[in-house]
């Protein structure tokens, strides 16, 4: 499948910020099962991009710009081809050994409550690793509802679990915590999915996007998880950046300085491109 993104996210200021820095995750890394065909960032007048790796091999930019800013812009746009892999991860050089993502983070920390549903659904599994961890991804799906309304940023799995509900960030914290519980290395997803679409006024620090998560098993490698949607990711995924929450893996992170209220509008279409791949 080719998966054409247009992503717009733009902040205002009122009054003006005095400057701005943000860490943008927003351009996809090439693997088994994803080919990146175009890709460009564009940002407001003004910013110079820079580009690196981070901790995890994210592909990664940063920018900082001097106030007065009224208006802060970050365009993205570009097309994937995409192949299904069953959400099998290949074809990426891993920074750490998978035994790194056993450990919590602030937002991946369990309660009890959590701890015990986590042992439960393993536990009413049969068979090996994999059968266990469609068994929790089913088991989230049925005791988690999802809601548009966004929760906050650092809402913990162990808050989301007990309200029942949540966004896609809270349903991958849920399993990535989980599978952490009962001994399986996991992490946090953010990327796309064909058919999100929004133009929202949101709260600073939501963006529009999809996320997951991936649990390792010994044999086959990282595999993909969506308890939001109940399946593995299909050739309907774009994959963006990897982390132990949320916190590591957002597509747009940064802070301002000095101003008045901040307002964020996040535009996202993802849709199958009509061009195809030339044979």
């Amino acid at each position: 499948m080719r998966i054409h993104v247009n992503h717009a996210t733009i902040y205002t200021y009122d009054p003006p910020a005095n400057g701005a820095i943000q860490t943008l995750r927003l351009t996809p890394r090439n693997h088994d099962g994803q080919y990146v065909v175009s890709w460009r960032i564009d940002v407001s007048e003004g910013c110079q991009l820079r580009a690196h790796q981070d901790a995890f091999g994210n592909l990664t930019h940063t920018f900082a710009l001097d106030g007065p800013i009224r208006e802060l812009r970050v365009l993205v746009e570009g097309e994937v081809e995409t192949q299904d892999t069953a959400g099998v991860i290949r074809g990426i050089n891993e920074r750490f050994p998978p035994t790194f993502f056993l450990r919590n983070s602030d937002l991946t920390t369990a309660d009890a409550e959590l701890i015990a549903f986590a042992h439960a659904s393993a536990q009413a599994a049969s068979g090996d690793r994999i059968a266990r961890l469609h068994a929790l991804m089913d088991a989230i799906t049925a005791a988690m509802e999802f809601d548009d309304d966004p929760t906050h940023v650092s809402t913990t799995a162990a808050a989301a679990f007990k309200a029942k509900r949540g966004v896609c960030q809270d349903f991958a914290h849920i399993f990535t915590t989980c599978a952490r519980h009962i001994g399986v290395p996991a992490r946090y997803v953010s990327g796309y999915l064909v058919g999100d679409g929004a133009e929202v006024a949101q709260r600073a620090g939501h963006q529009a996007g999809h996320a997951w998560s991936e649990a390792y098993v010994e044999g086959l490698g990282w595999i993909g998880f969506d308890a939001a949607q109940g399946q593995c990711p299909t050739e309907a995924y774009v994959r963006l950046a990897v982390g132990l929450d949320y916190l590591g893996a957002a597509p747009v992170r940064g802070n301002r300085y000095g101003g008045g209220d901040e307002n964020l509008t996040v535009a996202l279409k993802v849709d199958q491109s009509s061009r195809q791949v030339q044979g």
